[in-house]
């Protein structure tokens, strides 16, 4: 085992200590920890003025705004999904007793291919959960074209693409509604957290009601709501991340751009490029190995990095669909998605992250590039 440092996949942003431990003083003196207190509050503002959206409801983690979105617009029956996710994505339909029908995915992005979404509409389907795959924009315009002529809804699991713009406006303004991550492995975290975006006040007021166990008052409760609120603390991380998360996403940008000049001639190693209007996040940094090309298999590079104490990940694999849970779905099968089963076979996360260095990022070249 090569004795160097280890380079890890991911590196939490974390707020400066002594700044927190003033925040911490002040939720310490008022005692108000968790409920809608005052770091709450400024961080939905704070946050729906960065991300460009006009409502925000932040959640304890990242799992439940998704399990949410869905009993807010009272989805049942099927949903079209993708399988190239992580589990959250699909484990939410489930919770809510709904059957998950998982469509291909684009080669070109690795999100769900509009073009294969029609064929698996049923007189039972209800809405459309798809993913922005690495923070790449999903074709938001044709999707709502389809669920225009269905009628169906359009809940886009959004985890990856904190920040992410098309043409100066917010991903996160597609769809009804929109879903975030905060967990502490993504671009902006709050050690765990989630958030759910929506388009109107009365949404928001019915997904604030549902997070907070459905109480619209001291003794009025109006839904089967969940406990899913954000308290204080992280909360008041939260704001202090927001102060530097466009420095880190500079710097994820600089070793994605390193990244691209070392590998783009590299026989058998493919990797997106950015997209044209499109402002970025750089979350994650998938090259794709072809084995007959590059001369060696996804998992004899994956296994070599390893050895040299450098640590992709192979996400995401295996696909959803092939898992215990979901595997006897009809439409989990190898046959119905061969370009997933493909992209899951080739697929290494590198290393991406604002810590970084210049000699961290030709460790990792100097693995690949033969």
């Amino acid at each position: 085992m090569d004795s160097q440092k280890t380079i890890t996949v991911t590196s939490p942003l974390l707020p400066d200590l002594e700044e927190f431990h003033g925040l911490l003083k002040e939720i310490w003196a008022s005692k108000w920890i968790t409920n809608n207190g005052s770091f709450h509050k400024r961080l939905e503002k704070e946050l729906a003025d960065y991300l460009k959206v006009p409502y925000i409801s932040v959640f304890t983690n990242g799992t439940l705004p998704l399990i949410t979105a869905l009993q807010a617009l009272r989805v049942n029956g099927e949903v079209i999904t993708t399988p190239y996710s992580f589990v959250a994505t699909t484990h939410s339909l489930w919770w809510n007793g709904i059957k998950p029908v998982f469509v291909d995915i684009d080669p070109a992005t690795c999100n769900l291919d509009p073009a294969k979404i029609e064929a698996a509409i049923t007189p039972r389907t209800t809405a459309i959960m798809p993913v922005h795959c690495y923070g790449k924009p999903c074709d938001t315009k044709a999707i709502q074209a389809i669920a225009d002529k269905y009628g169906l809804k359009v809940i886009y699991d959004a985890a990856h693409a904190f920040g992410v713009e098309v043409d100066g406006e917010s991903l996160l303004n597609a769809g009804d509604l929109s879903t975030l991550s905060f967990h502490a492995t993504k671009v902006y975290n709050t050690v765990e957290g989630g958030a759910l975006i929506m388009h109107d006040e009365q949404t928001k007021k019915r997904i604030d009601y549902l997070k907070n166990f459905g109480f619209a008052g001291e003794t009025e409760v109006v839904a089967p709501g969940i406990n899913s609120k954000m308290d204080e603390v992280r909360a008041a991380y939260g704001l202090l991340n927001l102060k530097q998360v466009d420095a880190a996403i500079e710097a994820r940008r600089r070793v994605a751009v390193r990244y691209r000049e070392a590998l783009r001639d590299v026989p058998g190693i493919t990797f997106f490029d950015d997209m044209p209007g499109v402002r970025h996040n750089y979350s994650y940094f998938p090259v794709f190995v072809d084995a007959e090309q590059y001369g060696m298999t996804r998992d004899e590079l994956y296994f070599k990095m390893r050895e040299h104490n450098v640590w992709g990940r192979r996400y995401f694999y295996p696909l959803i669909s092939t898992f215990s849970t979901y595997r006897g779905l009809e439409s989990a099968t190898r046959e119905n998605l061969p370009v997933a089963t493909r992209i899951a076979e080739q697929v290494i996360c590198l290393p991406m992250h604002h810590e970084l260095s210049e000699e961290d990022v030709e460790r990792v070249l100097g693995l690949i590039v033969r």
